[in-house]
């Protein structure tokens, strides 16, 4: 990934603090010479020697920095970029420098529930979790206003197009890819398509899924009943295919084994009634019949 980001080296924090100590200590010392002598050009030159030195500590001091880990700060002389220090400790910089802090932690981020259109044209309502860090911080600086709200704008854009590309679910085909059912090829895509959105960002993503999934308030019930509807059809299909198979084996088994002669008339009875019990959703009740076959 092309990048302007440079590693910057600033000076030990621990040196600094000891220079500016000793020089702490001139100054005393000055101050408290001056007041030996009382008097003269000598001791008023020490005096402020002894003013300059503490002003320079004051200046010095606000160089000081620390970082922690899997954190970072970018500096920048008066609109000038100079690096970024990504290493953890304590350290100083020119005291003129701004310096921005930026996080190299793992975002967790979850989207709002958005109301948009599947491929199908019904409405549902969809969010996404999303895992982000960043990973170029002069582009998440300066190539993006800011890049948190940059993540949330995109993400958002980036679902919806996502909702358009599959339906929601599709029971009459098995094969087509779905939002509730291809969730591996779903956050697969959801992550590529963040990937490209957030690189400009310098933004790395982690991990991307569909968080929430439903369909739209006013259509809920209606596609509820829809789907339970194509489901029952879909289970008397199994059922009717099993029947006819179980008919056709005692049919053969009645006729291989010689059991019963049965004309054209009486399989059609018998097949209506295996027809009737096996299909049925409640419970045969047995009728026993005491005559022949004919009554």
């Amino acid at each position: 990934m092309q990048t302007l980001e440079k590693n910057a080296q600033p000076m030990s924090g621990y040196t600094m603090l000891f220079n500016l100590l000793a020089l702490l200590g001139i100054s005393i010392a000055a101050f408290v010479v001056g007041e030996i002598l009382q008097a003269g050009f000598l001791s008023s030159l020490l005096w402020i020697a002894g003013l300059f030195i503490i002003l320079a500590v004051l200046v010095l001091a606000i160089g000081f920095f620390a970082i922690a880990p899997n954190g970072s700060v970018a500096l920048v002389l008066f609109g000038d970029y100079k690096g970024t220090v990504k290493q953890n400790g304590f350290f100083w910089s020119n005291p003129f420098f701004m310096r921005t802090k930026v996080s190299l932690r793992a975002h967790n981020f979850e989207s709002d529930r958005l109301k948009v259109n599947d491929k199908l044209g019904n409405p549902i309502t969809i969010s996404a979790i999303l895992v982000w860090q960043v990973e170029d911080t002069y582009k998440a600086l300066f190539e993006v206003d800011k890049y948190e709200n940059f993540v949330k704008l995109q993400a958002d854009a980036a679902l919806r197009k996502l909702a358009g590309l599959y339906p929601y679910d599709n029971l009459e085909d098995h094969g087509e890819v779905t939002l509730r059912s291809g969730t591996h090829e779903v956050n697969h895509q959801l992550e590529a398509e963040l990937s490209e959105r957030l690189h400009m960002a310098g933004i790395k993503v982690v991990e991307a899924r569909i968080g929430y999934l439903a369909y739209a308030t006013e259509i809920a019930q209606a596609m509820l009943r829809k789907q339970q509807a194509t489901a029952i059809i879909a289970a008397r299909q199994k059922i009717v295919e099993g029947a006819v198979t179980m008919v056709e084996m005692a049919l053969a088994e009645l006729s291989k084994k010689q059991i019963i002669e049965l004309d054209e008339d009486k399989k059609a009875a018998m097949v209506s009634n295996l027809m009737v019990v096996l299909c049925s959703d409640k419970d045969a009740s047995p009728v026993i019949n005491t005559g022949t076959l004919h009554q």
